[in-house]
């Protein structure tokens, strides 16, 4: 959880650097066309798809005591990764120019054009992506996370770069500081694997049983992925068809929404899925239950209060994270808009990212694909509707949030049916204790946003950046202090556990 902090720490300041450059203008939003493309390509192929089959199998190697099998096995998945993303990055790059046309059929051709280029250049980056993840995934499948969360790390700083010393480049600089940080995400991580005793193998590990389970246990992933990525694509190309800045609003306000999701929910769920792969190949089913019930309460215990404070702070947390440069204070208010629909889905967001954890590691990847396929077509079907309202760029934040709290809800209920893991008469007291905590949270930080608003414009006077990073901060510190006042008076456990953890870190 330290590294996802740090690393959404890190890219937030990445946002700062980027929104001050480029704004929102249609140049950034040509690179964000253009990024989406090879981030399907590994998402789909490789990113969430790899460690979630590929991880319990490698756990059950490793529990076996055949770790020779178990690096083996990692090496022959780096070889193919290698080649089977680097050919369809190769085919894609061909087809860039027409892509464009389908994908923001919104925008003129030159624009069209400029994307095309940028993805040219950015497809170079998800082979290298898709070795570095199952290096992330071998890692964190030995219990060493310190090097795997320092990789991202590597690419937001390269991207800082990018905006800063390349800057005379423009955003193909962008794209090419992008392709620099996907070989440094895999170059970190190099050392640590030596050091946890990898050795590699020129092989594509054929006659391995591993390789064809970890196959079996990907095609769901890849479904589901490529159901959700192509989700990502058509909300770009409906973006493509809104007020100039859609685009970049939503990315802006996506990337922000990601801070708490990738620190409470992400984080946490990373952390404990080589545990419950390993719980699950050993059969320990009641220790694999009380993993999940702890991991469950915390991210929800935790990302409940970060929504309310994306709903009562966007404005002021988006003016002090990018109002500047070239990022305006009308670009403020868009994206603040954006962002407090988004916020709404936070907690369904979560719950996916917690529960399709238990479903990999008992092996089963179909169910969340037939779920994410359903959650994707009421997304779209839900966006189509609500971009035509005065929401406009809005109603795809919303859309999202709706059809995430449907995935998360679905999903729990489904794992209860199988399993009969999820108490509900105690998750339910949970929830009522966590949301009346996070009511009066809310009261305070907006009656404390609208004292300090009110006394800021009685002052004439604009409040500096630090004037108002600590205000923002004091609001958010008295917000959560009361939720976790108010959780204490109402019995909620994991605000015990949670302080613990805290004071022994």
């Amino acid at each position: 959880m330290g590294g996802f902090l740090a690393s959404k720490v890190l890219g937030l300041v990445r946002n700062i650097v980027i929104g001050s450059v480029y704004g929102a203008s249609r140049d950034y939003e040509t690179f964000l066309a253009a990024i989406s493309i090879p981030d399907t390509v590994f998402q789909v192929l490789a990113g969430g798809s790899v460690g979630a089959a590929f991880i319990p199998v490698f756990a059950s190697y490793l529990t076996g005591g055949n770790r020779d099998h178990a690096w083996r096995l990692t090496s022959a998945l780096m070889n193919l990764a290698a080649l089977g993303v680097g050919l369809v990055s190769l085919l894609l790059a061909l087809l860039a120019p027409f892509l464009m046309q389908v994908l923001v059929a919104g925008w003129s051709a030159a624009d069209q054009a400029q994307a095309a280029h940028l993805a040219r250049i950015l497809l170079i980056a998800p082979a290298v992506f898709a070795v570095s993840t199952l290096a992330t995934s071998a890692l964190n499948g030995v219990k060493h996370f310190a090097l795997a969360a320092a990789a991202p790390l590597m690419y937001n700083l390269m991207l800082i770069f990018g905006a800063v010393v390349l800057r005379g480049w423009g955003v193909e600089g962008l794209a090419f500081s992008a392709v620099l940080g996907a070989f440094l995400h895999l170059g970190v991580q190099l050392p640590g694997l030596a050091r946890v005793g990898m050795k590699y193998t020129p092989t594509l590990g054929l006659d391995l049983s591993g390789t064809h389970e970890v196959a079996r246990l990907m095609g769901p992933r890849v479904l589901a992925l490529g159901v959700s990525q192509f989700n990502q694509l058509v909300n770009v190309a409906l973006a493509s068809f809104l007020v100039a800045g859609s685009v970049a609003y939503l990315n802006y306000a996506w990337l922000i929404l990601m801070a708490p999701l990738g620190v409470f929910a992400m984080g946490f769920s990373t952390a404990i899925f080589p545990t419950l792969a390993e719980q699950s190949a050993a059969s320990r089913d009641e220790e694999e239950r009380q993993t999940f019930l702890f991991g469950l309460r915390f991210v929800l215990f935790g990302t409940v209060p970060a929504t309310i404070v994306l709903l009562t702070l966007s404005q002021p947390i988006v003016a002090l994270v990018l109002e500047r440069g070239a990022f305006e204070a009308a670009h403020t208010a868009a994206t603040a808009f954006a962002l407090g629909w988004f916020a709404i889905g936070l907690p369904g967001h979560a719950l996916i990212e917690i529960v399709d954890r238990v479903f990999y590691a008992e092996r089963d990847t179909v169910t969340p694909v037939k779920i994410a396929a359903v959650a994707v077509a009421m997304n779209i079907a839900l966006s189509v509707a609500l971009m035509q309202t005065p929401l406009s760029f809005g109603g795809l934040a919303l859309a999202n949030s709706l059809a995430a709290l449907v995935e998360g809800t679905v999903l729990l209920f489904l794992l209860h049916r199988r399993t009969g893991w999820v108490p509900l008469s105690s998750l339910l007291g949970f929830m009522w204790r966590v949301g009346a905590a996070a009511l009066v949270m809310a009261v305070v930080t907006w009656v404390l946003r609208v004292v300090t608003e009110t006394l800021l414009e009685s002052a004439g006077a604009p409040a500096s950046w630090a004037v108002q990073a600590a205000l923002l901060g004091a609001i958010t510190l008295l917000g959560a202090s009361a939720y976790v006042g108010v959780a204490l008076l109402l019995g909620v456990a994991e605000t015990r556990r949670v302080l613990a953890l805290l004071r022994r870190n």
